[in-house]
């Protein structure tokens, strides 16, 4: 049942395209980008390279407790805070989605790119400092740049979860049939995971086919993410020296 203008047309009725949900989502997804992975690996930094170990404890178990909480609460929690009777009164919002959705994926960054940072040797701060090097460039030049596979997976696989979410988008972001805007206040989107949960319940057949097509759509897109992961780790990794033992070959 697929049809090419699903990518180019928009919702009309209980037929047309997903056009509004396709721009809706990878807005979504670019905006969670910045917002969660600014946060999250800063968040990774600070834990695995400045942070006293007492308190580095208290926000590794506060981290791990917020991964635990269910995604629908964090949606109903943004609803309150930003959407309806709290303090902000946005109305149902690109943004207020942005900001959940990104609460919810900020652990999984932050864990990765800790664990990523301290997988790196010692011996590079060591020799680093050895050197007279400033922490920040040594940090930016010989941590950073070998943890860069771990930190940009991590970062991948965490938008790609954010990309499955359902209910924290309902509570938040509302739905639109036409692009996005940027306002800040009633500006709801559209989003491919609206059309998977509604569509199929409707009693119309065109509806059911979009509703696969958007779910269609959803796999291919998280397909693309985890390739695109895949290509950093084997770009960042080409020369790392071992890479021969860890591809199966003996080095020359």
């Amino acid at each position: 049942h697929w049809h090419w203008n699903y990518l180019t047309t928009y919702p009309s009725g209980n037929g047309g395209g997903l056009l509004n949900a396709i721009e809706g989502t990878l807005l979504i997804v670019a905006l969670v980008v910045v917002v969660a992975g600014t946060i999250g690996i800063g968040g990774g930094v600070y834990l695995a390279e400045y942070v006293r170990e007492d308190r580095g404890q208290l926000l590794r178990r506060a981290s791990e407790v917020l991964a635990g909480i269910p995604s629908i609460v964090l949606g109903y929690v943004g609803f309150v805070a930003l959407v309806g009777p709290g303090p902000f009164h946005w109305g149902y919002s690109m943004y207020a989605g942005v900001i959940v959705l990104s609460v919810l994926v900020v652990p999984y960054i932050t864990k990765t790119t800790e664990v990523a940072l301290r997988s790196v040797p010692t011996a590079y701060r060591e020799g680093a400092e050895a050197l007279g090097m400033r922490e920040g460039y040594a940090l930016r030049k010989f941590v950073l740049r070998p943890a860069l596979p771990g930190v940009a997976t991590g970062l991948i696989i965490a938008v790609a979860i954010a990309v499955g979410e359902t209910a924290p988008l309902l509570y938040t972001a509302g739905y639109n049939s036409k692009s996005p805007t940027f306002a800040l206040h009633n500006s709801p989107a559209g989003y491919l995971t609206y059309n998977v949960f509604t569509d199929y319940n409707q009693p119309f057949a065109s509806s059911h086919d979009r509703a696969y097509a958007a779910a269609f759509l959803l796999v291919v897109l998280v397909l693309v993410l985890i390739v695109i992961a895949r290509v950093i780790v084997m770009t960042t990794q080409r020369h790392s020296p071992d890479r021969p033992q860890r591809m199966g070959r003996a080095p020359r």
